[in-house]
């Protein structure tokens, strides 16, 4: 299939999980794709693998929290392709998990760089490209977590929220030039960060996922799951989608 034919995009965070996933389903779909990761062993990897089927791929070493990596970086993919018409916000993480009154402003901080500034930063130095050919698609990571509570991880909840609501705004920013902005919000997916975490809990992983299937009345998510929904809403078969907000949890939030 060819439901990105020829189309130039950056996955932030593309070289593990979600990130990964979607990039080999962009690509599967005739899209170029370019990685951004701060992980460089893992970012080669996802580019050395889609190479390898035969795909074009280019990786950037970005920390997606600093200015100067996010413009040098999409720079590379401007120099490499001409033009830029997505942009995935995939790059995040989790942070400390402790109550709010716990948090140092060291640790809140770091998690809003890379979860609310690296999002604003790529859209920042991408949009001018895609305003110039008017036409692109954004589509931002928040999570399930940015629309329902928990107690746990108050710098990530809030953070997703606020992901969300940039999401609204630049939707209605950048709609009078042809791009959309949407968000997916996943619920628990079997990302490899995710089985990690469940190794420490209490009586190892397979209590663990026995646990959030639990919450999930279709099950866990796999990485393609989510990737799937990206596609859409990157796609021009969104072309009429945009500051919306597609959940991919398994029916986690419908409860």
């Amino acid at each position: 299939m060819a439901r990105l034919r020829d189309k130039v995009s950056i996955v932030t965070g593309g070289g593990t999980g979600i990130g990964e996933a979607t990039c080999h389903r962009f690509a599967e779909e005739g899209a170029k794709v370019a990685i951004f990761d701060f992980n460089a062993e893992a970012g080669e990897a996802t580019a050395a693998a889609l190479k390898g089927r035969g795909f074009d791929a280019l990786f950037v070493k970005a920390d997606v929290s600093r200015e100067a990596d996010v413009e040098a970086a999409v720079a590379a993919v401007l120099a490499r392709w001409g033009t830029i018409d997505i942009l995935v916000n995939n790059a995040a993480i989790p942070g400390v998990n402790k109550f709010a009154h716990e948090v140092a402003v060291a640790e809140w901080d770091l998690v809003f760089a890379i979860n609310v500034r690296g999002p604003f930063l790529c859209t920042k130095h991408v949009v001018p490209t895609m305003m110039q050919a008017g036409r692109g698609a954004i589509v931002n990571f928040s999570s399930i977590y940015g629309l329902i509570g928990n107690d746990d991880l108050p710098p990530y909840h809030a953070a997703k929220g606020a992901v969300l609501m940039m999401t609204k705004t630049d939707a209605m920013c950048y709609a009078r030039h042809g791009i959309r902005v949407n968000a997916v919000h996943p619920g628990s997916t079997k990302t490899p960060l995710f089985l990690k975490a469940g190794e420490t809990y209490p009586g190892g992983l397979d209590v663990y996922l026995d646990m959030m299937k639990q919450k999930h009345p279709l099950t866990l998510g796999e990485p393609i799951d989510v990737a799937n929904c990206v596609l859409f809403l990157a796609s021009d078969e969104a072309r009429f989608v945009t500051g919306a907000s597609l959940v991919c949890d398994g029916g986690y939030t419908a409860q």
